[in-house]
């Protein structure tokens, strides 16, 4: 057999010792210690990681690129990035927003993501951030999964239009219901957004993702309707949780409570490291918390947890180059996963777990998968993100997608130059 494309001589994820991986009609035909026949092309990887694509489960992409429009959030807090946000949907165009996404998509797949799930803001009569991301979800599809959110930002009951315009928004096509019952008027409001867009998921065979508790108030307790509403209706593994961030301020007596129901729920939990840290505790002296929600009794209790990176350069956030390694570091780091069991879960948590959590399939380095995956100048998962490690190869379908030339630097000494890299 003549293969498509070889890889020799890769690490994996999940195995010991070194592989090569052979493609074949966009599939993984082989996988062995060594493979014996031709190849249109062959690269030999010299022991660098091979890993499934990167897979971000919570973005905006609407937003995305737009920082400084009309102004900068000065304060650096979530509230006033929600109300900019305000003042920029009705000055883009679908143009705009279009222009802006695919430049944001192109910018995510050089960097290994291979599938993006962003919400999509349905506070707008006009839905030009749904007609312009539906667009840019047909116009990706050959080299990046984008999974759409119908997200009422201001509040699906504060904003008076937000419900007929989110059925509105799935009936065009988006994919999963959204909400932010933290955000609505009170308590209640947001318990009866809950329960009316669970509903909504429920009638149209859904996947639900709330932006759920996204505050430092300990008394912000939606996940607890959240996980009530995903069992009662039956929805068990379709459910996500993103943030979750009034869990780092809650009693322990409590969430020895909350986070069993969870589990019972079988709710998916996404937290944003780099926002998170970013947007909480701004009303904070000292001691500050540090705003991510308790991934560790989350993961160990059974919940399946994945990292998003949420924004780049918008209303909320002025940073971010669409690298899920930062991703992880940043998660890693803020929830003190210091082992080498926990730093290896780090990775997982923006690979495969993500992957479950938006219902990718056909996912992994598996003889049969799709040839699907990212070359990384890396030896295996911790020293990855130890480095953000550099993007040899992206792989599409068993196409080369992106490729880039090894990192080395040349230090000048005065008894020669050296040439060497920082996983030597």
């Amino acid at each position: 057999m003549i293969f498509d494309l070889m890889i020799k001589n890769v690490s994996l994820t999940d195995d010991i010792g070194e592989f090569d991986v052979a493609c074949k009609d966009g599939k993984i035909v082989e996988i062995a210690k060594s493979i014996l026949g031709d190849s249109k092309e062959t690269i030999d990887a010299e022991g660098c990681l091979l890993s499934p694509p990167f897979i971000d489960p919570h973005f905006h992409m609407d937003a995305t690129l737009s920082l400084g429009t009309p102004r900068l959030n000065v304060s650096g807090t979530l509230l006033e990035g929600i109300s900019l946000w305000g003042e920029l949907k009705p000055l883009q165009s679908i143009d705009d927003i279009i222009s802006r996404a695919m430049q944001y998509c192109d910018l995510a797949v050089a960097k290994g993501i291979g599938a993006i799930r962003s919400h999509v803001d349905t506070c707008d009569d006009e839905l030009k951030g749904v007609q312009a991301l539906l667009e840019v979800r047909e116009k990706v599809k050959g080299y990046l999964d984008l999974q759409l959110v119908a997200f009422p930002q201001d509040g699906v009951f504060r904003d008076p239009t937000a419900l007929e315009n989110t059925k509105r928004a799935l009936d065009m096509g988006i994919d999963v219901v959204g909400g932010i019952p933290h955000f609505e008027r009170t308590m209640s409001e947001g318990a009866r957004s809950v329960n009316l867009l669970c509903e909504i998921a429920a009638e149209r065979g859904l996947m639900v993702d709330m932006h759920c508790d996204e505050s430092d108030d300990p008394m912000s307790r939606h996940v607890e309707t959240l996980a009530f509403e995903t069992k009662r209706l039956g929805l068990e593994g379709r459910v996500s949780g993103s943030h979750l961030t009034s869990m780092h301020s809650m009693d322990n007596y409590y969430v020895s409570k909350l986070i069993p129901l969870m589990a019972e729920s079988q709710i998916n939990v996404i937290p944003n490291p780099l926002i998170n840290i970013m947007l909480q505790g701004r009303h904070d002296t000292y001691p500050k918390r540090r705003g991510q929600t308790r991934v560790r009794e989350l993961r160990d209790a059974g919940l399946t947890v994945g990292f998003g990176s949420d924004c780049v350069m918008d209303p909320w956030y002025s940073l971010g180059k669409a690298d899920m390694l930062d991703v992880a570091f940043m998660a890693l780091h803020v929830g003190q996963l210091s082992s080498r069991e926990d730093m290896g879960w780090c990775f997982d948590a923006v690979t495969k777990n993500s992957a479950k959590i938006i219902g990718l399939e056909e996912y992994g380095i598996e003889k049969g998968k799709p040839a699907n995956f990212v070359l990384l100048q890396a030896k295996d998962k911790i020293e990855a993100i130890r480095l953000r490690a550099h993007r040899l190869l992206v792989v599409r379908g068993g196409l080369i997608i992106s490729r880039s030339d090894p990192v080395k630097y040349t230090l000048h000494k005065p008894e020669g130059d050296i040439d060497f890299n920082e996983i030597n």
